[in-house]
């Protein structure tokens, strides 16, 4: 497997190449079921998934047998009591002897997902095993970026190999990064905002590019480099910047944009839409700039803009 391409829904149809390989003992299992913590944004508690359908795709459980689906909340200030977890053990198929293991082993996925500040831990399959035990057959976990400041452990695991080199290099700089398969680049602060725009550019007829998201952080520097990203793929013919400007400064935005502009002596067309703070400071130094900017304040009329000029290679 080393040194090979691994294909799988995880990696998408490009694959991953294995760059290592986790070898553990070979153990049966008697039962395979679900568990999974996550944070329920709606109610601002963690949620404990269970189901007795593991070692297969939960969505697809879900689809066809929601009932198979169990949740608990659990309040964010509590531990996960005994009995709780006895519970939620209890769910998930396995026989009388391997329950206050299985609900000794789920009290300390959740102790691991907040002492770790996960954002998700789930174990599919968790299994038991002939002789009664249970076991973590296996694992996904994610964590919260915010907080990597307290997790330096967590972090020090990280493998570069497995990440887009890209997406690696744009976070560098406070920047959310995806590529995507179409021509017209956008750059955009608020991943919202950043969906809605490819939404609109798909809606008049063109193909977003990327999801670029600068966040509250956007600076000259950022946009700059936030360029450099894009135009690394040479299917980019056109350029939508869509800045609502609160946190950010929208002349800011528009030094970034002039220097980019002039540093990497753009030939393909930019179209600006910005809006907030600074929004006429912005306006003149692109009107001042001498360079094919081309500035709208509305956002319809942007996006038919650069479909216009960037046509589906």
């Amino acid at each position: 497997m080393l040194n090979h391409k691994l294909i799988t829904k995880q990696t998408g149809a490009a694959g991953k190449e294995v760059t290592a390989v986790y070898i553990v003992e070979r153990r049966d299992a008697d039962k395979e079921a679900y568990v999974a913590i996550l944070m329920d944004r709606a109610k601002q508690t963690p949620m404990i998934v269970a189901s007795s359908q593991g070692g297969m795709d939960i969505e697809g459980v879900a689809e066809k047998d929601p009932s198979a689906i169990k949740t608990f909340p659990v309040p964010l200030d509590a531990n996960l009591s005994q009995d709780k977890a006895t519970e939620i053990a209890s769910v998930l198929g396995f026989s009388k002897d391997a329950i206050p293991e299985a609900a000794k082993t789920i009290q300390g996925l959740f102790k691991c997902f907040i002492e770790r500040d996960c954002t998700q831990v789930e174990i599919n399959p968790l299994s038991e095993t002939p002789d009664h035990k249970v076991l973590a057959m296996d694992a996904k976990l994610g964590f919260d970026d915010n907080a990597s400041f307290r997790q330096e452990e967590v972090y020090s695991w990280r493998d570069p190999t497995q990440e887009d080199p890209k997406e690696a290099e744009a976070a560098k700089y406070g920047l959310n990064f995806i590529k995507l398969d179409g021509n017209i680049a956008n750059i955009v602060n608020g991943a919202g905002l950043a969906m809605a725009t490819m939404d609109i550019i798909k809606l008049n007829g063109g193909e977003p590019a990327n999801f670029l998201d600068c966040g509250g952080t956007a600076t000259p520097e950022t946009i700059e480099k936030a360029f450099e990203l894009i135009l690394s793929d040479k299917k980019v013919n056109g350029i939508f910047v869509n800045i609502f400007g609160g946190i950010v400064r929208c002349d800011y935005v528009a030094k970034g944009l002039i220097a980019a502009t002039k540093n990497f002596q753009l030939e393909i067309p930019v179209v600006v839409r910005l809006q907030g703070t600074n929004m006429a400071e912005a306006k003149k130094l692109i009107e001042e700039s001498g360079l094919k900017l081309f500035a709208f304040e509305n956002l319809d009329s942007a996006a038919e803009k650069i479909v216009e000029l960037a046509p589906k290679n």
